[in-house]
């Protein structure tokens, strides 16, 4: 039912951009009339988390509010509702994903596109627009998923099946749409060849997607190291881009070629395994990522294409397309389930690479206790510089390779 009392929570904050992250209470809104509460069970960490924490973004006007409380893989059990809901009853596995609101009423929001609407709302760092995604107090920032209990729009909920793990269910609705989203847009097929760049815990889930999907897919990775791992993920083919025989031997090949590294690199590289005709996909937030954005509003008016596009998530009802392919034909991502006190050592992995191929994901109901409250201590995390080249210049130097080379 709606209440008029805040809800008490515990979260995992920081306060700046060291990302030291420490347990701290707070609130979050009263549960509106169409609101779903969710005790929380787990949540993934994502690599955007770590930029986001981290302040990566400022370059490009999109400074992190502090105290930080990322997290936008959620998975918990709803504990209570709205009067007004409908899609969600109490009892149900209930997850959300990398946004909470968007206007609803937009030609994108229509056709089931939220995550384009100029009005969307992220699940944290971002202020509400419309009240759906109302802060306690008001005015402030959206908090995420390092948190004992999140209140949600059932709009923006995602009803999980019980028989899927609810450890795994959080990444499906970041890393799984993330990858699910390009290979629907872009149209593959049981005849597709796709080009998975990357073995992080994006590139695995790819990986998985592409090859329920019927696809050929090959694994591209610095160097065959991590053959064996990208063999048991489910890859057909593994490309070392170091290797010149083994890019000359995969030249032309490709109709789609999703790049999930997060951090500014040579992305051009890759251009060579494209068939005619096929598009490579950046995913990961840097400067190409950013150009390819700027990219497309220019070919909007210039009537061309161009064969380097990036992505981000999908709407609400892709999400929900993907979480269902994932629990019927049981895909599951990689996971490591940490407590914790484990958060800023897994930033420190992330950012000097995820070598293990795996999402690590809170162990929320265990670990983020009153307890803990009481006796938390963790290292702050190692962090290198800013890897993501998100500036005027780095943006404007892949901005011309996209427009005048591809």
């Amino acid at each position: 039912m709606a209440s008029n009392a805040p809800v008490d929570v515990l979260c995992m904050a920081c306060e700046d951009t060291s990302c030291d992250f420490k347990p701290v209470k707070m609130q979050r809104r009263p549960v509106g009339p169409e609101d779903v509460l969710i005790d929380m069970k787990y949540c993934g960490v994502c690599h955007s988390d770590l930029h986001v924490a981290a302040n990566h973004m400022s370059g490009i006007g999109m400074a992190t509010k502090y105290p930080c409380v990322p997290g936008h893989e959620l998975a918990g059990v709803c504990i209570a509702v709205g009067e007004k809901v409908t899609k969600v009853k109490v009892g149900d596995h209930v997850g959300v994903g990398c946004m909470v609101d968007s206007c609803l009423e937009c030609k994108e929001c229509l056709a089931g596109n939220e995550q384009k609407c100029k009005k969307m709302v992220q699940t944290y760092n971002q202020e509400d627009r419309s009240g759906r995604a109302a802060t306690y107090p008001q005015g402030g920032h959206t908090l995420g998923g390092y948190t004992s209990k999140f209140v949600v729009h059932e709009k923006f909920s995602i009803v999980i099946p019980k028989s899927y793990p609810l450890e795994c269910a959080g990444p499906v609705l970041c890393s799984g749409v993330t990858m699910y989203e390009p290979m629907k847009v872009h149209g593959v097929t049981k005849d597709s060849h796709v080009g998975i760049v990357g073995l992080g815990g994006l590139g695995g889930m790819g990986i998985k997607l592409a090859k329920a999907l019927g696809c050929k897919v090959s694994a591209i990775t610095r160097s065959f190291a991590k053959e064996k791992m990208a063999k048991d993920l489910g890859a057909d083919n593994v490309v070392a881009s170091t290797d010149d025989k083994s890019m000359l031997a995969n030249k032309k090949s490709m109709d789609l070629i999703i790049n999930t590294i997060p951090s500014g690199h040579n992305w051009g590289a890759y251009q060579g395994l494209l068939k005619k005709g096929g598009k490579q996909v950046l995913l990961g937030i840097h400067s190409g990522f950013a150009a390819a954005m700027v990219a497309a509003q220019i070919r909007k008016f210039s009537f061309t294409d161009t064969t380097v596009v990036s992505s981000a998530i999908g709407g609400i009802k892709t999400t929900e397309e993907v979480l269902a392919l994932c629990a019927k034909n049981n895909i599951y991502p990689e996971v490591d389930v940490v407590p914790i006190t484990k958060l800023n050592e897994v930033y420190t992995m992330l950012d000097a690479a995820n070598d293990s191929g795996k999402r690590y994901v809170l162990d929320i109901e265990k670990t983020l206790t009153d307890e803990a409250l009481a006796s938390y201590s963790a290292v702050p995390p190692t962090l290198g510089p800013n890897p993501t080249n998100l500036n005027p210049a780095g943006i404007f130097k892949d901005l011309t390779k996209i427009l005048f080379c591809y």
